[in-house]
């Protein structure tokens, strides 16, 4: 099968700044997404299972936002009705009630946080598993052509993006909200004339922050692009080390190196600049506004125009009312960020799954006393298997499963343009062993993911007893088919777990048996805990020739009654693949095989040997009769030609 997976490293960095409005105040390079409506509006389709939670957390806010307004509000009277006239007992009982508006203010936060937090680590949950769950249902179509890098950032960056906007993004934007709002209205109400004048210092602020912040993405963008380009080209290097050395390549490794990193040094030191630059600029102007506040107000308190105590309290929603401004932006790219992965993330959600028309299922069953199949009762242990075939007049008829295969014309393209299969007939009669040899890209791999219906055939047909596979339910006909891949997979687990992972309920008797059988035994009783030793990234601590014999290990567990096995031997030495080949016979007796071979000596024993040359069998028949009309095959058995 050609391998149509993209490899694909990507990287990124998420800069934050902190200034006096808060964390995240530094504008960054934010992803836009394609429709922020539709988007954002399915993010919040997921509060909507939590509306009680969500209620609750907007009463918060409001309270907190309440508390903090009139809070500052309070000022007013403490200074003209008890600090200026010196009632310094009536004072402190007004600074008691300050305190508990303050207290009331903080458990609204500190209740509004936590809901927040629960809530969204709940919908982030809710998110991934659903996630999960459609990638199980997708076909391997999808996976061939997404990187598997590109398919887990979906689990790891854009949900965590949608978690951090469900968590305090919204919160943050509705609390910035209702304070910016409230602190306008209150300064208009204590005084007009000195709002005029903060409104002008407010407008310059909000200028001056979209100008610079445009800069600052600008640069913050080529910085991530070229982060991404270093990254590539440090995993290139290293990966590659060997053949740089072979080859004399340092210095052009170097050089290349180097101006990567040249130019990620010029755009990461102008980001920082101007992320760095915009909080002291707003910090500043925010001061200025204020003095200049402090210095009219001052004039109209000295005309009689205005109170000592409305100064003040219009000084202190002076000093606060451009945080909100930067957090509401801040908040926003965090809000775009979140609604671009979610979109990445809806994609897969909204991908058809593998399609499954299919109405014949495989059941366990026996024969009675006549000799007929009858499905199995209960907790009765299955002696044989079935097919239940519906009738087209209704009821169902059990049709034994036997094994018998045959590929009938079966044409095929992964692409729709370059064919890989031409009208291939095979016929694998029940117990006898196919072999598939030829040359890479030549079709052998594919014709074991038809049979197994990773991909549906173009034309043509593929009959398992008789019934055309497309009727046949997905895990019905796999779970009737055992597979060993040349790229073997192994779970974190122990050695006997990942051998039980052909057949969950069987025994370890029956497992350590599927190993002696494989000849995978005499290795595993040599690991530090035999078979509770556990294997971690994929078998890492094995070599493959190991992986590769506790795969046929699992397939012989699962006794199926038909067996793929491709490339089964090829990481196994010469002297292994001797020790396995009785366990193989023994594998294979009773049973179909399709055997997909690079090596000729694996195949010599099979019923018959099909050369595949670009999608065509060329040649079929027996290892002796291959042999003797001195064709492909014999050029191949002689080294006159090669497989590759």
């Amino acid at each position: 099968m050609p391998d149509t997976r993209q490899s694909a490293t990507k990287a990124g960095t998420q800069q934050a700044r902190r200034g006096p409005g808060g964390p995240g105040m530094g504008p960054r390079s934010i992803e836009r997404p394609r429709d922020f409506k539709v988007g954002f509006a399915r993010i919040l389709r997921y509060l909507r299972r939590s509306k009680l939670a969500v209620a609750l957390i907007l009463a918060c806010l409001i309270v907190s936002a309440a508390a903090m307004l009139a809070g500052s509000y309070f000022i007013k009277p403490l200074i003209n009705e008890y600090i200026v006239p010196g009632d310094f007992r009536g004072l402190a009982t007004a600074l008691a009630r300050l305190a508990g508006i303050y207290l009331v203010g903080l458990g609204a936060s500190f209740a509004q946080t936590r809901l927040t937090i629960r809530l969204g680590q709940r919908s982030a949950n809710i998110i991934r598993g659903e996630l999960f769950a459609k990638m199980q249902s997708l076909d391997l179509a999808f996976f061939d052509t997404h990187a598997h890098g590109e398919l887990m950032s979906r689990y790891t960056n854009d949900v965590d993006n949608i978690q951090l906007m469900l968590e305090q993004s919204l919160a943050q934007l509705v609390s910035s909200a209702l304070a910016f709002a409230g602190s306008v209205a209150m300064m208009i109400v204590l005084s007009p004339s000195l709002f005029l004048f903060t409104a002008a210092v407010l407008a310059l602020m909000i200028y001056l922050s979209k100008s610079i912040g445009s800069k600052s993405r600008k640069h913050f963008k080529k910085q991530q692009e070229l982060l991404g380009r270093l990254n590539g080209n440090i995993e290139e290097a290293i990966g590659g080390l060997k053949e740089v050395k072979a080859f004399n390549h340092e210095a052009q490794m170097r050089a290349e190196f180097y101006g990567i990193n040249e130019g990620f040094r010029e755009a990461a030191a102008s980001a920082s600049f101007y992320a760095g630059v915009i909080m002291p600029i707003m910090g500043n102007l925010n001061n200025v506004a204020y003095a200049g506040t402090a210095v009219l107000g001052g004039i109209l308190a000295v005309a009689g125009r205005f109170d000592i105590g409305s100064l003040a309290a219009f000084l202190q929603y002076s000093r606060h009312i451009g945080m909100p401004i930067n957090q509401i932006s801040s908040q926003l790219n965090n809000i775009l960020a979140a609604v671009a992965g979610a979109e990445r993330v809806f994609e897969v959600m909204d991908r058809p799954p593998e399609p499954d028309s299919g109405d014949v299922t495989l059941l366990a069953a026996r024969r009675d006393e006549a000799g007929a199949l009858v499905p199995i009762e209960g907790g009765e242990r299955a002696k044989a298997w079935a097919w239940n075939v519906p009738r087209p007049e209704g009821g169902a008829e059990l049709v034994p499963l036997a094994g018998d295969v045959r590929f009938e014309g079966v044409t095929f393209s992964y692409d729709g343009k370059k064919t890989v299969l031409k009208e291939l007939s095979v016929h694998a009669r029940p117990g006898h062993t196919i072999a598939f040899v030829g040359s890479t890209g030549a079709g052998k791999t594919t014709i074991a993911n038809l049979l197994n219906r990773f991909y549906d055939i173009g034309s043509g047909a593929i009959l398992y007893d008789g019934i055309d596979v497309r009727r046949i339910k997905k895990d019905s006909l796999r779970r009737s088919l055992g597979m060993v891949l040349q790229d073997t997979h192994l779970f974190t687990g122990s050695v006997m777990e990942n051998i039980r992972y052909g057949r969950p309920e069987a025994r370890d008797e029956d497992c350590v048996a599927a190993a002696k059988a494989a000849s995978a035994d005499s290795f595993i009783e040599r690991l530090p805990e035999g078979y509770g030793t556990l294997i971690t990234g994929d078998g890492a601590n094995l070599s493959q020739g190991q992986r590769q014999l506790l795969a046929i290990a699992r397939a012989y567990v699962a006794s199926p009654p038909v067996l793929i096995l491709d490339e089964a031997t090829s990481s196994i030495d010469t002297r292994t693949e001797h020790l396995i080949a009785r366990g193989m016979d023994a594998l294979f007796e009773g049973r179909t095989a399709f055997v997909i071979a690079h090596r000729l000596s694996t195949v010599r024993r099979a019923a018959a040997i099909a050369v595949l040359e670009r999608g065509e069998i060329i040649e079929m028949g027996t290892h002796e009769e291959l042999l003797a009309r001195k064709g492909r095959y014999y050029e191949l058995c002689a080294g006159t030609a090669e497989l590759g």
